[in-house]
């Protein structure tokens, strides 16, 4: 039973209890009444008899009323004071009665107001949930149909061989085994010479170039010369003629040792790039580098795409799961950024 019930068990009590009391008093003054009527009676016959006896027993008479009278009157005022001590009492459980009340009407209030602002505050992440997925399905929405990867493949003869053409099958297989295959158009050069990069990148418009080969510790790419020998190119070279290739490349993957600091660079141009902090063994590259497009042709955001290039790494017993670095323009993440639409 809850407090304001007891309270108001209290209140129904007591006034039950002070009708009882009236009617108990209204009975004893009806008493009072009677006796008073006896005694007019008995002084109305002392009044008209001559009989000395007679006038001696309504004395008498009238003596006992009187006395029965102030008895009865004692009672009475027994009653007004059982019925004044209980009006306080019932005042009192009437009064704890309203505090009670008002306590658990502000309680309730109280209740009512926290759930408004929690019913706000749902609303507004609601709203703002909303608006971030409108956001992103605006940014899918605008993504093309169909992407280009431009695959740029150079191996000198003076340089260890690498199984370039091992990379290139995988990468085909795994784009070919995705969900949004047909979204992906793989574009391979071989032999790669400096003047192949601007010319193909015009060509095919990619979204995607990646550099496969190999890369020297003080920041180089190793192209070819005309003599299919070691041709370096500097790192600022080929960030400025990334910095000129078409509007629509997004991101430079430079599957290629030593390239961290030419992925850090050429962000200032593109939107991510993906780079190597040291040197990168053969089966290294080609792992990390199917499973990078795989999750993408998925419709993978960068970051879970890279995140799971590197956990394919680590599934095939390959510890180069910290070489591969990936990099945003800055005010851009990688979790929000999608190449193909999911």
């Amino acid at each position: 039973m809850g407090i304001i019930d007891l309270y108001r068990k209290n209140i129904e009590r007591k006034r039950s209890d002070l009708t009882r009391l009236s009617e108990q008093k209204s009975k004893e003054l009806a008493k009072i009444s009677g006796l008073n009527n006896k005694i007019q009676t008995a002084i109305r016959q002392m009044n008209s008899s001559k009989s000395a006896t007679t006038i001696n027993n309504r004395q008498k008479d009238v003596f006992k009323l009187q006395v029965d009278i102030s008895k009865i009157e004692k009672k009475v005022a027994d009653f007004e004071a059982r019925i004044a001590s209980k009006n306080r009492e019932l005042q009192n459980e009437q009064r704890k009665l309203d505090a009670q009340e008002l306590k658990e009407h502000k309680s309730r209030q109280k209740m009512q107001e926290k759930f408004q602002r929690q019913q706000k505050s749902a609303l507004s992440d609601v709203s703002k949930t909303l608006s971030e997925h409108t956001d992103m399905i605006n940014t899918l929405s605008k993504l093309p149909k169909e992407i280009t990867v431009l695959f740029f493949a150079s191996n000198p003869q003076d340089q260890g061989q690498l199984r370039l053409d091992e990379e290139v099958r995988s990468i085909k297989e795994m784009i070919r085994m995705s969900r949004h295959r047909d979204a992906v158009k793989l574009e391979s050069c071989w032999a790669v010479r400096p003047g192949d990069i601007l010319q193909n990148i015009n060509e095919y418009s990619p979204t995607i170039v990646h550099f496969s080969g190999h890369g020297s510790s003080d920041d180089e790419l190793v192209l070819m010369d005309n003599q299919s020998n070691t041709k370096l190119v500097s790192m600022q070279s080929i960030v400025q003629a990334m910095s000129v290739a078409n509007d629509n490349l997004r991101l430079v993957f430079f599957n290629t040792c030593h390239s961290q600091n030419q992925a850090s660079k050429v962000i200032e141009h593109v939107e991510c790039a993906i780079g190597m902090s040291t040197s990168i063994r053969d089966d290294a590259a080609r792992v990390f580098s199917a499973q990078f497009y795989s999750s993408l042709t998925f419709g993978l955001s960068v970051e879970k795409s890279f995140n799971q290039a590197k956990a394919a790494l680590m599934l095939e017993g390959i510890p180069q799961e910290d070489t591969p670095m990936l990099f945003m323009r800055d005010g851009l993440e990688a979790a929000d950024m999608y190449i193909i639409s999911q």
